[in-house]
């Protein structure tokens, strides 16, 4: 029977856990791990698209949050030729882009170590919260590797100055370092870890679903084109198509009548009236 290495679940809320469950080997990838990972992540994206999920929780099981590549994985990708390798590394490029432009806000959890790729994961999320343990590593460089696959991420959330140096040097950042370095955005005490991916769960749920996935979208446009008449214009419909919507009338309505929007109740809400923003991205 083929292992499982990571578990999805869904509540009614609409919020998603994607967790990486291999505590034995530190949450290590492989190729299998990987296709997981890409599976869950395709339902995900349907899912959010269709306003049947709200949020997705990245976490993982045990003291690690991942210790990157998996030794057994690496010692068969030394036997993969060229083309072996290529399509092994697509894989992987594949789970961070959907990871990365997921519709719905992602918030990763990270108890512990964070190396190689699993950097690039934390990267690609919305929001990190940290334990005060967690530690980040780009390790690739001490064993004749690149942190290659994700280096569009890391480097994004990094900037570009910061992203060389550890990306050559593979120094260990701690929590507080990486925070100050904007891959983390809340660092806390190790048994706080939990209270405070919850509460930022419902700073998140907060937020009006529509106006969210218009957002996110209008934000990853934005910073490939940040000062152009296509771009002022995009900016400009994006609004007016969301003031006209049915959840953005239920927005102002609920903000002027002084009570909670419909969207903050427990259920999610399965929502029709899409922009034509969010169909176009």
């Amino acid at each position: 029977m083929t292992p499982t290495y990571s578990r999805l679940t869904i509540d009614d809320r609409g919020v998603a856990r994607l967790t990486l469950d291999r505590p034995d080997v530190h949450n290590a990838f492989d190729d299998h791990l990987i296709a997981e990972l890409n599976s869950h992540l395709e339902r995900l994206h349907d899912g959010a698209h269709h306003g049947e999920v709200r949020v997705v929780v990245l976490g993982s099981e045990g003291k690690s949050f991942s210790a990157g590549a998996d030794l057994g994985w690496m010692k068969r990708m030394v036997e993969y030729d060229f083309d072996g390798n290529l399509a092994d590394s697509r894989k992987l490029a594949t789970l961070m882009h959907r990871l990365d432009t997921l519709p719905c806000p992602t918030l990763c959890r990270v108890q512990g170590a964070a190396f190689g790729g699993a950097v690039g994961l934390a990267a690609c999320c919305d929001v990190v919260v940290a334990s005060e343990k967690a530690k980040f590593c780009l390790s690739e460089v001490k064993i004749g590797l690149s942190p290659a696959v994700i280096s569009p991420y890391v480097q994004r959330a990094l900037g570009e100055r910061q992203a060389r140096r550890y990306a050559l040097t593979a120094e260990v950042m701690d929590a507080a370092t990486a925070q100050g370095l904007d891959l983390v955005h809340r660092v806390v005490a190790p048994d706080e870890l939990d209270a405070a991916v919850d509460a930022m769960l419902e700073t998140l749920l907060a937020g009006s679903p529509q106006a969210q996935r218009a957002t996110k979208a209008l934000l990853a446009e934005v910073a490939r084109e940040p000062d152009s008449k296509a771009t002022r214009e995009h900016t400009c419909r994006v609004i007016a198509e969301l003031r006209v919507s049915a959840e953005g009338q239920e927005g102002l309505a609920s903000f002027f009548d002084k009570r909670r929007p419909a969207w903050t109740t427990d259920a999610p809400q399965n929502n029709p009236d899409t922009t034509a923003t969010e169909r176009r991205s």
